[in-house]
């Protein structure tokens, strides 16, 4: 196992370079630059730029420079731990990021708990109960959870609790706490903030992984094996919890590696619609302006997540599941 996860560490370094090339180039395929891209903000806005300036700007930006110059520049920052100055927000990369990414993470390790705490006992009971009340009307439920997109429900949302409550929903702290201090009344006020984003960003990832453990889930209780199990007097709840739970869950750990950039990726829309201190609203204006370093930096992030969260469900994997070894 340990020369398992040496040689996939070892593969990462390729595989991260790779990925940083490819992230390079989509950034620059777009006409223009963040400095064409300011240009145009300011022109709507009415203001001039002579052509000195615009060559001062590019100058100071460097992009002038060959793009494989520009690119071992951004790259060796990145892998130092600098991760560039942004020209759409004048501020450095770091900053922004770290700001942020605590909220990020705590929405979307929210909103993964929530998937989970939900979709495996539905899941479970609808296979058991297959074909009853309860059955049709959780894979209703199930079924509209998966068409709707969650900016929709974002604003469905916020449409009900103005509407029928009369409050405002959005953000993750009301507004006399915004800028207050850390305190027990403000950790309060953001918990109960807290559940809104994770439901709507959980609600597509519960739908799906409940129909998807329900139809492993009947694949296995047809199988002799929990046949003669139940035919033994074993109880229905050790049955199915020791034994074809344990296996029809395989496809959700070996796919957990990719929940979490999925919903961080996802989160950018929500956060938006819900106005969210988050990082999805800096990326989506970052790749709009052009601003490399720092929607480079964000999308290398996620690719640096979804890598090492592959790893760590390969090894979930093989605890969970004693068929699996690496070996």
């Amino acid at each position: 196992m340990r020369r398992y996860i040496a040689r996939r560490f070892l593969l990462m370094v390729p595989t991260l370079m790779l990925i940083s090339v490819i992230v390079f180039v989509v950034i620059q395929l777009p006409p223009g630059d963040i400095v064409t891209s300011t240009l145009d903000r300011l022109q709507a806005s009415g203001v001039e730029v002579s052509a000195e300036q615009v060559q001062n700007l590019r100058a100071q930006y460097n992009l002038d420079d060959p793009y494989w110059l520009q690119y071992g520049r951004w790259a060796f920052g990145f892998v130092t731990g600098d991760m560039g100055y942004s020209y759409l927000f004048a501020r450095p990369v770091n900053e922004l990021v770290w700001e942020r990414i605590g909220y990020t993470l705590l929405i979307t390790v929210a909103a993964m708990i929530f998937t989970w705490v939900v979709a495996v006992p539905v899941g479970v009971y609808t296979a058991v109960r297959q074909y009853s009340i309860g059955d049709y009307v959780l894979t209703t439920l199930g079924l509209i959870g998966l068409a709707t997109p969650s900016f929709l429900l974002a604003l469905v949302m916020m449409f009900i609790g103005y509407e029928w409550f009369g409050v405002s929903i959005g953000g993750l702290f009301s507004p006399e706490y915004r800028e207050a201090p850390w305190s027990l009344a403000r950790l309060g006020d953001f918990l109960s903030h807290l559940w809104i984003p994770m439901v709507v960003l959980g609600l597509g990832g519960t739908a799906t992984t409940m129909r998807v453990l329900r139809a492993n889930l009947l694949d296995e209780l047809k199988k002799p094996y929990v046949v003669t199990a139940r035919a033994k007097g074993v109880r229905p709840l050790k049955l199915i919890v020791k034994y074809p739970l344990r296996i029809a869950i395989n496809p959700f750990i070996s796919t957990m590696g990719m929940l979490l950039p999925t919903l961080i990726s996802g989160e950018a829309i929500v956060s938006m619609v819900l106005n969210l201190p988050t990082t999805g609203g800096l990326l989506l204006q970052s790749l709009l302006a052009q601003d490399m370093y720092l929607a480079g930096s964000f999308l290398m992030m996620l690719a640096m997540l979804t890598v090492v969260g592959m790893l760590i469900s390969d090894l979930l994997l093989a605890w969970a599941d004693p068929r699996i070894r690496y070996e």
